[in-house]
């Protein structure tokens, strides 16, 4: 389930719902790094995944993020293999990667209680990118095959708007898009994830062989039910 309102008070509510896994997001959200800081301490009690999504592919940003004790990251509009590349470098230390090396300031390693973190930091972090293009589609093989990329997730919003049909997340041409990527990417042996809010088209990813999946998103929740109550209580005869 997304969680889109920046607000740990909703994310702990969330968390103990008995879903799998939360998306705390940052890019389409109202969010930074002291609310996801946050939300990541109201769930820690749950026994949920929270997942966190940047508002941009920058590595400076992912490295704070990691440093707050972010495990799991989905990148969004990663369109080819070197964006690929730059990313898992991002989440590992040197020499094998980028990420600046502060965990004697972090909340990752417990301010350095935790016993070798630097040496086993990266066997922790799980690296999704998002494919959400014409283009990111092309290069879908070649986005996989990148060492240290541990799934995609198909975005079906900008995809379907790179595809002509903006708006359209179940138009045909997008549903199949979303059906083959998450087939090409099973078959290299790593995680297809994407969302439905439709439970229909949620099933029928699930049944495509999808490995993970937003199913609804806290603000949606709120925004539905509100109206529900409006108009059952404005209008007596409403269903």
């Amino acid at each position: 389930m997304w969680v889109a309102s920046g607000s740990a008070y909703c994310a702990e509510i969330c968390a103990g719902s008995g879903l799998d896994w939360l998306l705390i997001d940052a890019e389409h959200a109202p969010n930074d790094l002291r609310s996801i800081l946050a939300q990541l301490q109201a769930v820690a009690a749950y026994p949920v995944a929270p997942v966190v999504r940047p508002p941009v592919a920058d590595p400076v940003i992912i490295k704070q993020l990691l440093d707050i004790g972010v495990q799991t990251l989905i990148v969004p509009m990663v369109e080819n293999r070197h964006e690929a590349e730059t990313l898992a470098r991002a989440v590992r230390y040197p020499p094998d990667g980028i990420r600046g090396v502060g965990s004697a300031l972090a909340r990752a390693s417990r301010w350095n209680r935790v016993g070798n973190y630097l040496a086993g930091a990266a066997e922790e972090i799980t690296l999704i990118v998002q494919v959400e293009s014409r283009q990111g589609l092309d290069n879908l093989e070649t986005i996989v095959a990148v060492d240290g990329v541990d799934g995609v997730f198909v975005g079906p919003s900008d995809l379907a708007a790179s595809l002509g049909h903006l708006g359209e997340l179940d138009h045909p041409e997008v549903v199949s898009a979303v059906e083959g990527a998450i087939d090409r990417v099973s078959k290299l042996g790593k995680a297809a994830g994407v969302n439905a809010f439709s439970e229909s088209l949620a099933r029928r990813y699930l049944a495509a062989g999808c490995h993970f999946i937003l199913v609804g998103a806290d603000v949606a929740v709120l925004a539905r039910e509100s109206e529900q109550l409006a108009r059952i209580y404005q209008d007596p005869g409403a269903p």
